[in-house]
């Protein structure tokens, strides 16, 4: 049965889509370390554990997630763009991006903001316009 991450890049299951490429997806986290908070999987591996990737997967994604984060750095204020891979949640690969104004806005732990829908949407259409002009 596919993942959940990889039901939402088939578009079975809505998102905040920032950016995509034949074989990799990227979307806003629906509970946002920070807005512009975005996660980045590839579509047609569901392994859950990153350093299980075929070398050709590995590091097409991290080239991917490097433009997905320049795409926010010009999208979102921030002073830079934070990196983690975790994956406890969901079993299929994905790393965060998230827009930094301190290290602290890295703590997984925090209370997360409210991001209304409208900014979500805004947020991901400059992130998808910004990853194009790239």
């Amino acid at each position: 049965m596919a993942t959940i991450f990889t039901r939402i890049a088939a578009g079975e299951i809505p998102s905040y889509k920032c950016a995509e490429s034949e074989d990799f997806y990227a979307f806003l986290d629906i509970s946002p370390l920070a807005p512009g908070h975005t996660l980045v999987i590839p579509k047609h591996v569901e392994d859950d554990y990153i350093f299980n990737l075929d070398e050709k997967t590995y590091e097409g994604l991290w080239a991917f997630a490097r433009k997905v984060a320049q795409a926010i750095k010009v999208a979102v204020p921030c002073k830079r763009v934070g990196v983690a891979v975790l994956g406890m949640e969901v079993p299929h690969t994905h790393i965060h991006l998230v827009p930094l104004q301190t290290e602290g806005d890295m703590d997984f732990r925090k209370q997360k903001p409210e991001v209304p829908d409208e900014q979500k949407a805004q947020i991901a259409a400059d992130i998808f316009n910004a990853f194009k002009n790239l």
